[in-house]
């Protein structure tokens, strides 16, 4: 069994560090997710498996877009869950010290999205933990633009090793 670290810390690149902000690098190592799935540049603000915030720079050239709709391009709305999900996971592997062999979503509740989001945009995925029961976590998020909520959400997510 791992040894319990602080929430704040976890092993990267064999060092224990205490962790406030995760650069693409840091996402890229914890998460499995890559590129046109990864949904998350960074991670900012890392208070434990508590809160954070995920960066992502909505960029025009993104495979979406060309039929997302053409001539009007607007983010996919499931793609920002998807942001908040993978936020999360960042902070659950992070709290925990260990990469998961895999993260699997368990639920998706109180989902809406208030206003579209366009090429340009940069969103803030604002997650907080609501509770978390062994390798099972569930957050509130809030995807903001410029400081206007956009979507909202409660997920849950769990860590896994199968």
């Amino acid at each position: 069994m791992p040894t319990r670290r602080p929430t704040n810390e976890t092993v990267v690149m064999n060092k224990i560090v205490t962790l406030e902000a995760a650069d693409i690098a840091v996402v890229m190592k914890m998460l499995p997710h890559r590129y046109p799935f990864l949904m998350v540049d960074r991670v900012v603000d890392i208070r434990g498996d508590e809160h954070g915030i995920g960066i992502k720079n909505v960029t025009i050239n993104e495979p979406h877009f060309q039929g997302h709709f053409p001539g009007n391009p607007v983010f996919p709305g499931v793609l920002m869950i998807e942001g908040m999900a993978q936020t999360a996971g960042v902070l659950c592997i992070a709290a925990t010290g260990t990469k998961p062999m895999s993260v699997f979503f368990l639920t998706i509740n109180k989902a809406k999205f208030r206003k579209p989001v366009r090429p340009g945009d940069t969103i803030e995925y604002h997650m907080n933990r609501i509770t978390r029961r062994k390798s099972m976590w569930w957050y509130r998020g809030e995807a903001k633009v410029a400081g206007q909520i956009v979507a909202e959400a409660e997920v849950g997510a769990m860590l896994s090793d199968a």
